[in-house]
């Protein structure tokens, strides 16, 4: 009998290992692979990614100037290693983020972006088979719709609200990563008693939408699942476009035989019409709207700071290495 992991895959959706310990990924085999500063932090804890540390450092000395500025290419290339390494397991792409602190600085997200694409250059690495990780703040959409048109494809990420995820495919993006977990974890804490099971999920809810919106719509960009607090939403999203899943969310399904059925589907998602809306062009209107659903506004700006404060911490364990 397939495993519910498998009956996953025939749904439709393409399953992505969502972790830094590329060795735990193999198993499942993803088609792609996500990291973010968090992940990467937490898998730099186990010793045997200790090694990787050491080309970055050494990298970082090479490249020379003060130490902020050492430790921030030093941790350039720690996430390129590791992504190099996630790349040698997995058949297709990896998703490498920009460095949160520039969530509001468009120019320093393209440049960073440029860095990191010329890192995987080094190592042999073509930049079709990254993609870079960028918050969905509006200056974040404006810069990967400048990559987009150059040929470097983006993930858009922390991606809470509705406005967003229009404005992301207006851009032409490649593909958006909506937080489903967080979204609960939010409603749950303002809700307590609610009933949230399965469909009734609100972070559920807001990927179908997007999904059906974009099939009816005729946008490109893939949905692409993540931040899942248990197998129920995954479930009740399969046949969405990509999942992103954790390795001890991705091992439960592998165990399990639970039946999974195809939920989402773009031959219906026509079912229920959606009025098309435009927020890429007008800064005011997207600020707005994202400002007004005050889920989205609180879980990007908490997960920026939750970015950014794990990437200084990177940056400080770089900081000890290149000081010795």
């Amino acid at each position: 009998m397939p495993s519910s992991l498998d009956a996953l895959k025939a749904s439709g959706t393409t399953v992505v290992s969502d972790s830094g310990d590329f060795e735990s990924i193999a198993a499942y085999k993803p088609q792609d692979a996500t990291t973010n500063p968090s992940l990467i932090l937490a898998a730099t804890k186990l010793e045997k990614y200790a090694k990787l540390i050491e080309p970055a450092v050494a990298y970082g000395k090479e490249k020379g100037g003060d130490l902020a500025t050492q430790s921030e290419n030093a941790l350039d290339r720690l996430l390129v290693e590791f992504g190099k390494e996630i790349l040698k397991v997995v058949p297709g792409r990896v998703s490498t983020e920009v460095d949160a602190s520039f969530s509001f600085d468009k120019q320093a997200t393209i440049n960073k972006a440029h860095q990191i694409i010329d890192l995987y250059k080094e190592q042999g690495i073509d930049k079709s088979r990254i993609l870079i990780k960028i918050a969905s703040t509006y200056e974040g959409i404006q810069a990967a719709k400048e990559l987009e048109a150059e040929g470097i494809h983006c993930n858009l990420t922390l991606l809470f609200g509705f406005g967003q995820a229009v404005a992301c495919a207006e851009a032409g993006v490649t593909l958006i990563s909506p937080f489903v977990g967080r979204i609960l974890d939010w409603y749950k804490k303002a809700n307590p008693d609610a009933d949230y099971a399965g469909e009734k999920d609100p972070g559920v809810v807001s990927v179908q939408k997007i999904f059906n919106y974009y099939k009816q719509h005729g946008y490109k960009t893939i949905v692409m699942g993540a931040s899942f607090r248990n197998t129920g939403e995954i479930a009740a999203l399969a046949g969405c476009d990509f999942l992103t899943i954790a390795p001890k969310l991705l091992e439960e399904l592998a165990k399990s035989d639970a039946p999974i059925p195809k939920k989402l589907d773009a031959a219906t998602a026509n079912n229920e019409p959606i009025e098309k809306v435009s927020y890429l062009d007008d800064e005011a209107k997207f600020r707005w709207a994202l400002f007004d659903d005050v889920m989205a506004f609180d879980k990007l700006h908490e997960g920026i700071r939750g970015f950014a404060k794990d990437g200084a911490t990177l940056k400080n364990l770089l900081k000890e290495k290149l000081s010795q």
